[in-house]
């Protein structure tokens, strides 16, 4: 071999006898725990959750050098896909404020959530779900799923929350401009379970941005990586994802990569 290399036979013997170097070593015993974290995080993780949740079990690093070390071993999380625009609008039949102006932030939980619909596709036909989430722990607190999209979808969804225990007297809920929360019916529930409706405008989507981001994050990470014959499928995999993975396992870079529970047993804790 070292004859059809044109290298010297010493050479062949020392790289055969030479030992692993302390850089080389750590580099190897990272790219398994980077491996590890990727796999634990569904493959949703990039280099700077990956580099976050290692960090926060104690195992030091940079995020270059765990971009580096994924970049050797090929993973690669999955990416977003283009956002479109599916809200219908409805008439409002009393004038309606933005309470946030896009301040998406709350000083503690309960007291401001945000909400939306989306879509979801199955063999069986479409199924709709609607979302609540707290602004101040960006949990997911109340979420409803059916196979159509009338007022009572949105009701149940913050009415879960409220039974739950995540909503304060007077909370603010924001929420787009779609027919389901301009409904009288819809009016009606917040009043009298003492719910405050703030709505952004019109065909902007940038008004109910962490709403948006939850879907984006949902179908980019659940929703696109598989497909689901019936609703019943999609209805598990929507409650695993939001239940198991999204308020309890995966790191939030707004909560400074902390889990929507990490964030609320914190707040709670430091009241005490």
């Amino acid at each position: 071999m070292c004859a059809l290399l044109g290298v010297p036979r010493s050479t062949f013997y020392y790289w055969r006898g030479r030992a692993e170097t302390a850089t080389e070593a750590r580099r190897r015993y990272l790219a398994v725990e980077v491996n590890r974290v990727f796999e634990d995080s569904r493959k949703t993780y990039g280099c700077r959750r990956v580099t976050a949740q290692l960090n926060r079990e104690g195992i030091a690093c940079s995020v270059g050098l765990v971009a580096d070390l994924m970049r050797e071993l090929g993973l690669e999380a999955v990416q977003p896909r283009a956002w479109k625009k599916t809200t219908v609008p409805g008439e409002v039949a009393e004038e309606v404020a933005d309470h946030l102006e896009r301040a998406f932030t709350a000083e503690a939980p309960g007291r401001v959530t945000v909400g939306d619909i989306t879509y979801l596709k199955t063999g069986e036909g479409w199924l709709y779900l609607a979302t609540v989430i707290d602004l101040q722990t960006r949990m997911v607190i109340g979420w409803q799923l059916a196979d159509h999209m009338r007022t009572s979808l949105v009701v149940d969804a913050l009415a879960a929350a409220k039974e739950a225990g995540y909503l304060d007297d007077g909370a603010v809920f924001h929420s787009d401009r779609g027919t389901q929360y301009t409904s009288a019916a819809f009016a009606a529930w917040c009043q009298v379970n003492g719910v405050a409706r703030s709505m952004g405008r019109t065909g902007v989507c940038w008004d109910n941005a962490a709403a948006e981001s939850f879907f984006a994050s949902l179908k980019n990470e659940c929703y696109h990586q598989r497909s689901f014959a019936t609703r019943a499928e999609a209805r598990l995999a929507v409650a695993d994802y939001i239940e198991v993975f999204y308020n309890r396992k995966r790191l939030h870079s707004t909560l400074g990569y902390k889990t929507p529970a990490e964030t609320l047993a914190e707040f709670y804790t430091q009241a005490a």
